[in-house]
């Protein structure tokens, strides 16, 4: 299924540490990361990291790898 201009703006309002959060804890499968989706978050998260790396490293550490309560 091709991703709507919805999809990628809504994708592209998503902070670095919103992106980080949905790819450490959204399961395996999910269909956000599926087929073109998927591969623009993946893109769209690394552009932010190129972007501005002290601010993704931080986000990073906000994030964690514990599961959100």
């Amino acid at each position: 299924m091709a991703m709507t201009l919805e999809t990628k703006r809504g994708i592209d309002e998503l902070s670095v540490e919103a992106l980080l959060r949905d790819h450490r804890f959204i399961p395996s499968g999910d269909s956000r990361y599926e087929g073109e989706e998927g591969k623009y978050r993946i893109t769209r998260l690394a552009t932010l990291q190129r972007d501005d790396p002290e601010a993704f490293t931080q986000a990073s550490k906000d994030v964690g790898w514990r599961i959100p309560s």
